[in-house]
């Protein structure tokens, strides 16, 4: 096995590759990335044995095809230190090991045989689902920061993905939840024949995110009984899907909060983070006393202060006192897209429902805390 390729362009690929192999592995073989060379294209594969990542290079200079692999973290830490658009001359030498020739550097690394690398069945029989790839990035970002970290709730550890019908438009609609808070985004698409609820896991959602940020091409989805499948131009990420019931989410979404507060998202946000400057840990709440035309917000640790702040506001309803966990309502209003951030209210300990009014098919909910 013997090519040439440009630096930057594998890098791209081993950074991607970084969020997949997982660091610590009991099998020596899944802290590798395989490297193999045929048709003319590099492909470069990676996995934890949940999620598959795989990439294609055609920019490439081919001597002698073949496949090896080899540490994904070295690897990746060598060409981060390789200057920019370098010429990188690869050659499988013996079985284990690998030369990496630069103009001033060689290294000699070491590689496991391809025999052990898992293999994967890659059959989808289903409908092809074309999504926006901006759109469905926004869906993934504004559901993701209300996923739980609850291992005993397994299914509640990713984002449940799900077609929903309003007035005879059909969307794909992902919620998350930590039983303390809960989001929800949808994106109009075409009919679809058939589609399977899945709950994709955390770990694939933020890897998707990343893939997405990074590319505009047209976003391809497919899914099995157990597993989901994405694919943007060469990319393809294959994620096993968590295995559990979603809980029927839309029996805590208050309909009857008629107590409307608005204020500025941007206003909100910083004034929130002011006043939680003074509890270190962050696990102190913070009060809103809310009036007609100003909220005050106030944090007290009994560990190290206070803080308050008075911030403008309409709200047309009796005063009403209210406690949130303070990253839970930074975490949502930092997806508000709209400059001011509307938040439905019924009393001092129901669910509250927070709307974006620039975005209509995306609303989150925060159960207040006692303090």
């Amino acid at each position: 096995m013997q090519f040439v390729v440009k630096r930057d362009i594998l890098l791209k690929s081993l950074n991607f590759v970084q969020g997949v192999v997982e660091k610590k592995n009991t099998l020596p073989i899944l802290s590798n990335v395989l490297l193999q060379l045929k048709n003319k294209k590099l492909q470069i594969v990676a996995t934890d044995l949940d999620i598959v990542f795989s990439d294609e290079i055609s920019d490439i200079k081919v001597l002698n095809e073949g496949s090896t692999t080899t540490s994904a973290a070295i690897l990746y830490d060598i060409l981060r230190k390789i200057a920019s658009n370098s010429e990188l001359n690869f050659e499988l030498k013996t079985e284990n090991k690998l030369s990496l020739k630069t103009k001033n550097s060689d290294f000699s690394l070491l590689c496991l045989p391809t025999d052990n690398f898992p293999t994967f069945s890659d059959e989808f029989n289903g409908e092809v689902i074309k999504l926006n790839n901006s759109k469905f990035l926004k869906l993934l970002n504004k559901t993701k920061i209300s996923i739980s970290n609850d291992d005993t709730r397994h299914y509640l550890n990713g984002v449940f993905l799900h077609i929903t019908e309003t007035q005879g438009r059909n969307f794909l609609t992902g919620v998350a939840t930590d039983s303390h808070r809960l989001s929800s985004s949808s994106l109009e698409i075409d009919k679809i024949n058939s589609f399977n609820s899945v709950i994709l896991p955390r770990k694939t959602v933020f890897q998707l995110c990343s893939l997405l940020a990074e590319s505009k091409e047209q976003l391809l989805m497919y899914t099995s009984d157990n597993k989901i499948k994405f694919n943007i131009g060469n990319i393809n990420l294959i994620s096993k899907v968590i295995d559990g019931k979603f809980p029927d989410y839309k029996k805590v979404i208050p309909t009857n909060n008629e107590k409307i507060l608005l204020v500025s998202s941007k206003d909100f946000i910083s004034s929130i983070e002011r006043v939680a400057s003074v509890s270190l840990d962050r696990k102190e709440g913070v009060k809103l006393q809310i009036k007609k035309d100003n909220v005050q917000l106030s944090v007290n640790s009994a560990n190290s202060g206070e803080g308050n702040e008075i911030l403008n506001a309409q709200f047309e309803a009796d005063n009403l006192n209210i406690s949130f966990n303070s990253k839970y309502l930074i975490d949502i209003a930092s997806e508000v897209e709209d400059q001011k951030i509307k938040i439905n209210l019924k009393d001092s300990v129901s669910p509250v429902l927070i709307e974006d009014l620039s975005d209509k098919n995306s609303f989150y909910v925060i159960m207040p805390m006692k303090i």
